[in-house]
């Protein structure tokens, strides 16, 4: 492919590939078709749940398949490679020694606009899946970044995980209600700056102005750095305060 083309690993789920390629499309500065990013989406369904094997200590079997991806969008040419599904970024750094192709890391490039927008040593909500947060891999960011994570109680994490695989994958409508409630929650109740919307089945939920200017959405962050780096311009928004830049 032309230099600058973009390789998508989906399906973790479908639903979310599809909203992460519409933000794209909604986010690119163009005129034409011509000022459009090439992609190639793998809607690689069959993957195992990644929650479901970091419980079971299987995390062969999900890097067994996904390398098959990795070889075809190698094979392809592509420049960057992105994968919208916080929970697969558990399994970055195994998923990088397989090409040479760089990997945006949606987990390490959100962190670091929590710092440029909320501050060092800001108490960061999340809504994520098990997986992800029983993994550890934002906590370790959080660390390095001297951002102070919070974790929601048990209960909250049940409702979270129940929105995600009971109604969000099922394909069965979810009212922004349900989630704005749990992010006023966080900020309220449990003295957090802000919230990261750590999970790509909960990007396509649309969340008032007046929450979401509290919230990341790593999903977000993803598309403007997979627009960035495959050489082309994010329309500005009110997403952040400050446009995201390639560092």
């Amino acid at each position: 492919m032309e230099h600058g083309s973009l390789g998508v690993i989906g399906g973790m789920g479908p639903k979310a590939t599809s909203v992460f390629f519409e933000k794209i499309i909604n986010k690119t500065s163009a005129d034409i078709d011509q000022d459009h990013i090439n992609i190639i989406i793998l809607n690689h369904t069959s993957l195992p749940d990644r929650t479901d094997v970091l419980r079971k200590k299987e995390g062969d079997l999900f890097l067994d398949k996904i390398s098959k991806d990795m070889a075809l969008l190698h094979n392809a040419g592509v420049s960057n490679i992105a994968i919208p599904c916080n929970t697969a970024h558990c399994f970055y750094n195994e998923m990088q020694e397989m090409t040479t192709i760089p990997i945006i890391n949606m987990v390490n490039e959100t962190l670091k606009l929590v710092v440029d927008k909320f501050g060092s040593g800001s108490r960061m909500g999340i809504l994520a899946t098990d997986g992800t947060l029983h993994n550890g891999i934002y906590s370790k960011e959080c660390e390095n970044l001297e951002l102070k994570l919070y974790k929601p109680n048990e209960e909250i994490q049940k409702r979270i995980m129940s929105i995600i695989y009971k109604k969000l994958k099922k394909n069965q409508h979810v009212e922004p209600a349900e989630i704005e409630e749990i992010i006023e929650m966080l900020l309220s109740d449990f003295g957090c700056d802000c919230v990261v919307i750590a999970c790509t089945e909960l990007s396509g939920i649309p969340l008032r102005q007046n929450i979401k200017r509290h919230c990341i959405d790593a999903m977000d962050v993803l598309v403007e750095k997979s627009i960035l780096r495959s050489g082309k311009r994010v329309i500005a928004s009110d997403f952040h305060n400050t446009c995201i830049t390639e560092r």
